[in-house]
Parts: C-alpha cells; sequence; structure tokens
C-alpha cells in the first residue's frame, strides 16, 4: 500500500520543489517506488510528457530525481499565464480552456476530480508519494474549493509538513502566523514543520526551532542550510536563472519576455563556466554580446510589442549590424520572422503583425497545439539533439531552405543566408554536451568539457544527502499515511 506526505510552504518560493525533488531523490536510493505529485502548479516552463501531455517543468525534475519518466498524472492542472488576468488551463496534459482569474473558482469542483483521479492512480504503482503544495495554506481567502493546498490534502486525507523560509526573515511568525489563521481542521493535518535556506550556523536558531514547536504543538524536524548548487539545477522561475556570474568568456544577452515560456534552453548554458548568460530585464538595453537568444513566450504577439516598446528591436539591429548572432526558439523564432498572423484569435483580437525581419519565414498561429519529443541531429557537425516541442503556430519561409536541424532526414528551423541569424521550435536542445559544443563552435565560442547531464544527475545526488543530514528523513518517512 501505497503512503502519502504533502510539503506546504508558509509562503511561496520557501524551496517546496526544491525540498520535494531531494526527498524523492533520497527515498528512491533507500529502493522505494517514489513519485513526485503537484496538484496544481502555475508556471509557463512546462515540459511534455512521453505520452505528449506537458506538465510543470519541477515535476519532471522531481521525476528525474526518483529515476522514472514524467507523467501527466504527476501535475493534473497546470495554469499557464496568458495575461495579467486569464491563464491557460492544462487538465492531465490537454488543454482545457482559458479562464480569466474571476472565473476559476467555478472550475475547482472539476478540476479536484481531476486530480484525486491522477493522484489515485500515480500512487498504484507507488511505495511512496511525495505531494507538493502551491503558494500558502495561510492564504485563508483561498481556502473554499482549494485544490492546491488543504484544500487537495483533505480530499486526499494525506497529512502535511509545513516548510518556511528564514532567508527572508520573519520565519516565526511565518510558521506560527499559519498556524492562528487556519481552521482547527486544516491545522491538525500539519503534523511537523522544517525551516529552510538558514545561512551560516544552524545551532544558532536551536530556540526559533523550540519556539515555533511550542506555539504550534508540530513536531520539529530539522533545519536546512543554504544549498549553494541549487543553480545547477533546472531553474522552474526565470528569475532563478544564474545570470549574475559573468565571468564567462562568450556573452550570451537573453531579452525577459513578460510571458516568457520553456527557458530550460538557457540551464545548461547557464551552468557552462565558459560563458555568461544574462537576463535583461524590461527597461534595461540590450547589452553587446556575442549571441542574443530570444526565447519562448506564452503570448508571442504581445511580447514582441513589449520587445519593441523596451527599444530591444533597435539593440537586436545593431548587434545585427555588428556582426553578431541572434537564434530564437519557439516564441522567440516566430519573431524573428517578416510577419506574425493570428486569424482565428487565438492570443487575442485577430491580426497581423510584423516580426523583426530578420528571418525571411512567417508564421500563422493554429488552434491545435503541437507537442512532441524530438530526436534529431545538427546538420554541420552531425551531433545528436533531443528535445520536445510545444507551440501554436506553423512557419514557413524561403529561410526554412536553409534548416539547420534534421529530423528523420527532412530539415526543420530556419537560417538566413549567412548563418548569423536562426531559429527553431525545438526547447531543450543545449542539454546535448557534443551538439552544445558545436553551435557554439560556429559562433568562434569553445564550451567547457562538463557532462551537464551528469552534473544534474550528481546535484540530485548531493541534495539528497543535504537534506539527509540536515532532518529527520526517518521522520518524513513514519509521517507519511498509508493512502
Amino acid at each position: 500500500m501505497a503512503r502519502a506526505i504533502m510539503i506546504q510552504g508558509a509562503g511561496s518560493n520557501v524551496g517546496k520543489s526544491m525540498l520535494v525533488a531531494g526527498l524523492c531523490r533520497h527515498f528512491a536510493r533507500q529502493g522505494l517506488r517514489v513519485r513526485p505529485f503537484k496538484p496544481q502548479n502555475m508556471s509557463n516552463n512546462a515540459a511534455v510528457t512521453a505520452d505528449g501531455g506537458e506538465i510543470g517543468r519541477a515535476q519532471a525534475l522531481q521525476a528525474r530525481a526518483c529515476g522514472v519518466e514524467p507523467m501527466v498524472d504527476m501535475n493534473p492542472v497546470l495554469l499557464k499565464p496568458e495575461s495579467e488576468t486569464g491563464s491557460q488551463v492544462i487538465v492531465q496534459g490537454k488543454r482545457l480552456t482559458t479562464v480569466r482569474a474571476r472565473d476559476y473558482a467555478a472550475l475547482k469542483p472539476q478540476l479536484l476530480t481531476a486530480c484525486l483521479d491522477s493522484f489515485h492512480r500515480l500512487a498504484h504503482d507507488a511505495d511512496l508519494v511525495v505531494i507538493e503544495g502551491a503558494g500558502s495554506p495561510a492564504e485563508i481567502n483561498l481556502r473554499a474549493g482549494d485544490i492546491a493546498n488543504m484544500g487537495f490534502a483533505e480530499a486526499a486525507d494525506v497529512p502535511v509538513i509545513l516548510a518556511g523560509d528564514i532567508d527572508r526573515g520573519g520565519v516565526i511568525a511565518q510558521l506560527v502566523g499559519t498556524k492562528a489563521v487556519l481552521d482547527p481542521a486544516d491545522a491538525a493535518r500539519i503534523k511537523g514543520f522544517l525551516v529552510n535556506k538558514f545561512r551560516g550556523d544552524v545551532t544558532l536558531f536551536d530556540d526559533g526551532m523550540t519556539a515555533i514547536a511550542d506555539h504550534t504543538g508540530w513536531a520539529p524536524l530539522g533545519v536546512v542550510p543554504w544549498f549553494d548548487a541549487a543553480w545547477r539545477l533546472p531553474a522552474e522561475d526565470i528569475l532563478d536563472i544564474r545570470s549574475a556570474r559573468r565571468d564567462g568568456a562568450f556573452r550570451i544577452a537573453v531579452p525577459k519576455l513578460g510571458r516568457i515560456a520553456n527557458f530550460d534552453d538557457l540551464d545548461p548554458l547557464s551552468a557552462d563556466p565558459a560563458l555568461s548568460v544574462e537576463v535583461i530585464a524590461p527597461g534595461t538595453p540590450l547589452p553587446v554580446c556575442d549571441l542574443i537568444l530570444i526565447p519562448g513566450s506564452k503570448s508571442t504577439i504581445a511580447d514582441l510589442a513589449a520587445f519593441r516598446a523596451n527599444g530591444w528591436d533597435i539593440d537586436l539591429m545593431a548587434h545585427h549590424r555588428r556582426g553578431g548572432h541572434t537564434l530564437g526558439i519557439c516564441g522567440g523564432y516566430q519573431m524573428l520572422g517578416r510577419t506574425i498572423a493570428d486569424p482565428g484569435g487565438i492570443e487575442g483580437p485577430p491580426c497581423e503583425v510584423p516580426g523583426l525581419g530578420l528571418l525571411d519565414v512567417a508564421t500563422v498561429m493554429q488552434p491545435m497545439k503541437h507537442l512532441s519529443r524530438v530526436s534529431a541531429r545538427d546538420r554541420d557537425s552531425g551531433a545528436d539533439v533531443s528535445g520536445y516541442e510545444i507551440h501554436l503556430g506553423e512557419t514557413t519561409g524561403p529561410d526554412t531552405r536553409n534548416g539547420w536541424l534534421l529530423r528523420d532526414g527532412v530539415a526543420i528551423g530556419a537560417a538566413s543566408g549567412d548563418g548569423r541569424v536562426r531559429g527553431c521550435y525545438l526547447h531543450g536542445l543545449f542539454e546535448g554536451d557534443a551538439f552544445r559544443a558545436a553551435f557554439l563552435a560556429r559562433l568562434g565560442a569553445q564550451a567547457s568539457a562538463m557532462d551537464y547531464g551528469a552534473g544534474v544527475e550528481a546535484t540530485l545526488d548531493a541534495l539528497a544527502d543535504h537534506l539527509n543530514r540536515a532532518l529527520d528523513l526517518a521522520a518524513f518517512h513514519r509521517l507519511a499515511e498509508p493512502i
């Protein structure tokens, strides 16, 4: 019989995803069949599963920590923001609808059924399911109809561990305050707590742990020191990309689009010490650099308008005149073309807008989303490339004849005649060490001799060891209850 335990946070970004990944790797190394589960996630950084669905990238990393393939049941509800007030709703890997935030509550009973269905199906082949909450249960204004935190915990009848973030300050108030505002039945479901992201000597917080335990009655499970190697793992939030390190000789500038999506393309580049990856905030000019990489977007036409409003189109053209290289991936690929047409009004009112004009291609938005895993080959070097496609729209035009990737012998992507501007729909392509080295060599850069995949695996092992030293993981397993 499977057991389950849920990690909730006393606030957003307390490190729940990282904690779950480390717990999954630890218990998997103990010989258990472990599965991650997050009932509801909100992220435009999605992963494509083997069966052609999409889930949050954090759950894909957690599946990797378990040593299993990601499945749509690991994240049955994925919200992908398309505007300030509306999101696309993905249910069990497929788009259900687009809904405004104020109308989302009406969907929740239907979504809770899907969450429970996925949870029990996932648990059928597991010894332990480690569940991740979203946001905080202290948001009691969202408790009615909740499917992300205590609402799901109650419906699935699972125990909860509450995590606080001491790096932000006020962790005692975070945890004790959560107990104070929760309904007594919800508070009773919390069996223990931990404090995450401590810098320095953890024994200095012994009195703090005692105070929290005395005020809440929850079991103290430990204090987790700051994990320095976290940046080596694929990031779920663009703000987690390690862009502050700028000592690499080859400089890559990435404009931070408002609806940036599927930016895992940056992870292997950011991890390479030979490269300097800089995520450029809106309002900041694109710097003089070797490569401008325009990433994916959940709302390509709106992000293209913002690109121009920031003056980045002027910076891009100056970069191109200087002989710089440009790569567009997915939405970034579409932006580099002559036009983007949306006759069906998929992203907003029906329209056709001019692109940046560096590739002789045109894109027409289509209602059917393209989701697939892809194996290809670099046309010049012959290096293998693997990744996934997740996009709306079809791109055609003369520069597709210069497609620089081969899938089943057919050229995909597009390139300018001189090869300095390239685009494709393939995400995750830089994870392949041989391809990454060959791509950069064409641009006059030398990649370091790192094994990116092995580095991720080693970091997951180090994270599991880190948690095992800091926390009472035997107590975690004892607190997990049969489903």
